[in-house]
């Protein structure tokens, strides 16, 4: 345990003073219970915080465990669902080699919840000097705070996408993991460009819930709506600052330990979003919630959050072959008028993805479907509630 001031008041000299914050990574899950890994597997490569601290400066992604519950009512924080995913991630193959891997284990748990807050997101402030890509592989999605205040407290206008079955919008409730939501939109002053929110289930959600997102020119994508179309969330999710997914948008049963709903993405259609989230240049910090390893069943959800860490890396290592928007070269250009305004619409020779301008010159991303509803001279709705917004 830590004390309060400690954590608000120290300030990092260097990368070494993280481990201040920080535990080592379970000897047996390092070696594989004595077996060991063979050197092909991630386990094999993965730079791992057990005696020595790995060399963050040179990873592409960092893994940190955080088991703080408290957010979400529970009495006990631990490490053992985090291990557990571990595990598992370790024991996958190893096919993308572009991609450096340190796994810094587990943050100390505070000695209130707030302790934790702080201590997560000095953290993360840390190695965001580094521009480096976070994956936290959590206790309650209130966590993902932390991943805002990062930003907030260096006054940087961000975007934030959730993937989650609910809208944790309930001012009701005494939960911070219910309502975590209206701290990020109502804030003052607040850096909150904008939010996305992915695969709620309607019959979870409160009307007036939905009228707050759209007055606030939010977008709420519906399970349904993203399954039938899993490759529109891409150009969302690489608008992203920061991401944060829940396992209850997941189906139980392919996450048994969600419990709060049968219905949602199935495993592949999650895999895919952690994939979008991998090639996003802009992702900075994603989170991996609502895991609780006692409701598990023979650890189908640990390997499921394994296999999404796996298209993690399948993403950073496709975002890698990206150049950026300056190398014209490496584009196709197409200039067109849509309902009196002229836009440009650029489509990478190597990964096919689009962006298209705003009237303010600035870029963002879209799908081809946008560019097919601007060349028929209507306004594709992406670049409609953007330009509202800025």
């Amino acid at each position: 345990m830590f004390a309060t001031n400690i954590i608000i008041t120290m300030a990092f000299s260097s990368v070494d003073t993280i481990i201040d914050f920080l535990e080592p990574v379970d000897q047996s899950i390092i070696f594989n219970h004595d077996e060991g890994f063979n050197n092909k597997q991630n386990g094999n490569f993965i730079e791992v915080y057990s005696n020595s601290f790995p060399d963050v400066e040179t990873a592409d992604l960092i893994i940190i465990g955080c088991g703080e519950v408290r957010g979400a009512g529970a009495a006990t924080t631990g490490s053992d669902g985090i291990d557990a995913v571990r595990k598992h991630f370790y024991q996958l193959y190893y096919w993308h080699t572009e991609v450096k891997i340190a796994d810094i284990g587990n943050l100390k748990t505070g000695a209130t919840l707030e302790d934790t807050y702080s201590a997560l997101q000095q953290v993360l402030s840390e190695l965001s000097a580094f521009n480096k890509k976070v994956v936290i592989i959590g206790g309650s999605h209130d966590l993902m705070l932390a991943q805002y205040n990062v930003f907030a407290i260096n006054k940087k206008i961000i975007e934030a996408t959730c993937v989650d079955a609910l809208l944790d919008m309930n001012m009701d409730s005494r939960f911070p993991a219910e309502k975590f939501l209206m701290h990020m939109f109502t804030s003052e002053p607040n850096y909150l460009k904008h939010y996305n929110h992915i695969g709620f289930q309607s019959y979870f959600v409160h009307p007036a819930m939905l009228e707050t997102i759209d007055k606030l020119r939010f977008d709420c994508y519906r399970a349904g709506i993203v399954k039938e179309h899993i490759e529109s969330m891409e150009p969302v999710i690489r608008n992203t600052n920061i991401f944060g997914f829940d396992i209850s948008a997941i189906q139980h049963s392919h996450a048994p330990a969600n419990q709060i709903t049968p219905n949602g993405f199935d495993g592949e259609e999650a895999c895919s979003l952690m994939q979008y989230a991998g090639m996003s240049g802009l992702a900075n910090t994603i989170g991996i919630y609502g895991y609780n390893n006692e409701l598990d069943e023979h650890e189908l959800t640990a390997k499921q959050i394994s296999h999404m860490l796996w298209y993690l890396l399948d993403g950073i290592q496709k975002g890698k072959n990206e150049s950026s928007l300056e190398q014209r070269e490496d584009y196709y250009e197409f200039r067109l008028m849509f309902a009196d305004f002229e836009t440009l619409f650029l489509q990478s020779k190597k990964t096919n993805r689009w962006w298209m301008q705003l009237p303010d010159k600035t870029f963002i991303a879209c799908s081809g479907r946008d560019y097919a509803v601007a060349l028929n001279n209507e306004i594709p709705e992406r670049w409609l509630r953007a330009a509202e917004r800025s």
